[in-house]
Parts: C-alpha cells; sequence; structure tokens
C-alpha cells in the first residue's frame, strides 16, 4: 500500500476509532496494523493524536511579542545597528526619548524591555538583521624619513587614565586610489573609547596637524601619548615637532608595518565611526570636507560618544583550543569618562549639562538630515564626470 493510501485509509477509519469502545478499538487497530503494516505502538500513536498533524505538547505562552520587538528594532537601527550586549545597555538611554516621540509604553512592556535578555534580543531581532557591507581599499603608504626616530611600540600600554590615543586614517576614495579625495581621521582613547573624526583633502601632513591641533583643543582631557600607523601623513617632522617641543611632551610611536593588530582599537572603529556613516562611495568635491567637519564635530560625536554602549576586554585566557574573553559591562564613553576621577570640575559640570540637552532621536534625524545633502553633492558630482 502506498503513503498515500494509508493517509486516505487513516482518515476513513480514524472518526470511527474515536467514537467507539475499548473493544471495538482492538479490532479497529488490528486491522488498522494488517493493511497499513505497522507497528502496533507506531499504529496506536497515529490513531490518538489529531487527524491532520503531530499533537504538539503545550507550552508557555510567548513573553516577548509584536510590542517588545516594535521598539527593539527601532532603536536597533536608531543605535546603528548594535550588538545585543550593547543594545540591552542602550535601552536605559534610549526609552525615555523613544516615549517622547513615539509615545508612552504599557507598564508591562517597559518592565519585560528591562528584563530583556541579549540572548532573547537576539533571538527577536534575528528576521531583521541587516546584510553585512563591502570591504574597502588600503589607502596607506609607508613614510620612511622618521622610522628610526619614531619607536614602535612594543607592548601594550599599562592605560589609568585617558589621554592615551590611536590614530589612523580612512580613504574615501570609491574604487580607485589615483586622483584627489576626501579622507578621514579617526582618533580614539584606548582607556573611555572616546573617539573623535576629522575629513581632510587629499592625506598631506598639514591637514593632519590642522585637524590634531583642533582635536587636542576639543578633547576634555590631555593627549598623553599618540600611537599611528607607519603612513607618511603621520610619519612627518611637523608632527614630531608638535608632540615633542612642549612642556611636557607626548609620547609618539607607531604600530609594526602591516599589522593591524597593533593599532586594534583604532581599527575598529573605522567601521563603526566612518564606512558605517559613509560608506564606501568616493568624495572628490572639497565642499565635502566642510560639510563632514560640520557632521563630525557635532551630532556624530554626539550620538556615538554620548548615545552608544560599548564593551572592553578586560581579560583572555587560552583554555585548551580556545580563548576565553571576558568583558566588563556594556558602557558608553561618557560614562566611562565620568568614573576617571582626574577630569576636571568644569569639564565634567559642561559635558553633563550638553548630555541633559541632548535627545539621540533627534541627533539621529539631524544625522540623517547632513547625510543627505552630503550624498546629494556625491551624486551630483558623479553625474557630471559622467556626462
Amino acid at each position: 500500500m502506498s503513503q498515500r493510501s494509508r493517509q486516505e485509509y487513516l482518515k476513513r477509519i480514524w472518526p470511527r476509532y474515536q467514537r467507539v469502545g475499548r473493544k471495538h478499538r482492538q479490532l479497529i487497530l488490528n486491522e488498522f496494523c494488517i493493511n497499513c503494516e505497522y507497528e502496533r505502538k507506531y499504529a496506536i500513536r497515529l490513531l490518538n493524536r489529531p487527524l491532520g498533524g503531530r499533537k504538539r505538547p503545550p507550552g508557555p505562552e510567548a513573553t516577548y511579542g509584536e510590542a517588545e520587538l516594535e521598539v527593539l528594532a527601532y532603536l536597533w537601527r536608531q543605535t546603528d545597528y548594535l550588538c545585543s550586549k550593547r543594545l540591552k545597555a542602550a535601552l536605559s538611554i534610549w526609552l525615555p526619548h523613544y516615549e517622547r516621540h513615539q509615545g508612552p509604553l504599557s507598564p508591562a512592556v517597559r518592565e519585560r524591555l528591562r528584563r530583556i535578555s541579549p540572548a532573547t534580543i537576539d533571538r527577536l531581532l534575528a528576521p531583521v538583521r541587516a546584510k553585512a557591507a563591502p570591504h574597502g581599499r588600503c589607502g596607506t603608504r609607508p613614510g620612511t624619513l622618521l622610522r628610526t626616530q619614531i619607536p614602535i611600540r612594543a607592548e601594550e600600554w599599562n592605560v589609568n587614565e585617558p589621554g592615551y590615543l590611536e590614530a589612523d586614517t580612512v580613504a574615501h576614495c570609491g574604487v580607485s586610489l589615483a586622483g584627489n579625495f576626501a579622507w578621514s581621521i579617526t582618533y580614539t582613547d584606548i582607556l573611555t573609547g572616546w573617539t573623535e573624526s576629522r575629513a581632510i583633502w587629499n592625506k598631506g601632513f598639514e591637514g593632519v596637524l590642522t585637524q590634531t591641533r583642533e582635536l587636542e583643543a576639543a578633547l576634555p582631557f590631555p593627549i598623553l601619548a599618540f600611537d599611528c600607523d607607519n603612513g607618511g601623513e603621520f610619519l612627518n617632522y611637523h608632527l614630531v615637532r608638535y608632540f615633542q617641543k612642549r612642556k611636557r611632551p607626548v609620547t609618539f610611536t607607531r604600530s609594526r608595518p602591516y599589522h593591524k593588530d597593533d593599532n586594534a582599537h583604532v581599527e575598529q572603529k573605522n567601521w563603526m565611526h566612518v564606512r558605517q556613516l559613509f560608506g564606501y562611495d568616493r568624495f572628490e568635491n572639497p565642499e565635502l570636507v566642510k560639510l563632514m567637519n560640520d557632521l563630525y564635530r557635532q551630532e556624530w560625536f554626539w550620538f556615538r560618544n554620548f548615545f552608544c554602549p560599548s564593551m572592553k576586554l578586560i581579560s583572555k585566557e587560552r583554555v585548551k583550543s580556545r580563548w576565553a574573553k571576558k568583558y566588563d559591562e556594556p558602557a558608553t564613553p561618557y560614562q566611562r569618562l565620568l568614573k576617571w576621577q582626574g577630569l576636571n570640575a568644569e569639564k565634567r559640570q559642561d559635558l553633563d549639562k550638553l548630555y541633559q540637552q541632548l535627545d539621540p532621536i533627534a541627533v539621529k534625524a539631524a544625522i540623517e538630515r547632513k547625510l543627505k545633502r552630503i550624498f546629494a553633492l556625491v551624486h551630483s558630482q558623479r553625474l557630471k564626470a559622467v556626462s
């Protein structure tokens, strides 16, 4: 007997099996096993379960529903796709602003979002996860003049206060490094994760020096050490003089050639602070530099340092064939900076005042408006080049 015939036969005898008593059920079961060549236990299961499908055991009702998923998906996009552990830490910061813009949440939903775990966030957001973006090109060209004078950072700094910076450049060159185009410089503090970016036209030492001076004046802490790659925009006499000719010289070091992991702190920021914002388009209009810096100095700086938690590696231990890593609790660079006892009282007050004035959802909307203006200029330049 074919499988289809067995299913049709089951549909015919199943109602009769459900109606009759135990004695007659034995007869129907014997007939069913003989005709369909089924084992007796399997035949009993088929006749006892609902017709047309498996009988699933009842389980607990889902704790989280569409209301929680809607909030999580919205905040995940607003925070530029944070991972679940960082998004969990960001919920307490963003939820009051979410309710101000999108309307109040019920106490039950608010409580469930307070208790939600990172693993549950991953499970709920799985259907809406974005795909990874393409990789770009490397624009670092070695600087040879000062390699003997600028030492390689041979070991990790013993960092217990802010001011130890790593710096790197990112090319907005599209698919070709030929010609003139805009570059971004990323500076990140190792202890707090405080990160700022600046745009320059081409990759000359003058632009790097100018933006580094401006950055130092804006930082809420002094620069104690500066580490970079082997690009000629950093390895030059002008930057060396700037860091060394002062009352308290800045420790100036460089990474080993072709070892990106030596500058791991800033390398990971290149994606989060530059590529995630501007992508891989070619920026060959000098007017874009001013627009980029306007965004870098204000909304993007506020958004990343005040409202996006990050995690720091505490320890790394080899366990058999795997590395066991431990991270601290996610916190924003602003929160980490406030924990530093050496922060000037006036700076602390200014930062707290600025934080109270900011609305992350309004900041994100301003970022989108400025990006539209930037990319409108990028696309118009592209059309001119084609025509």
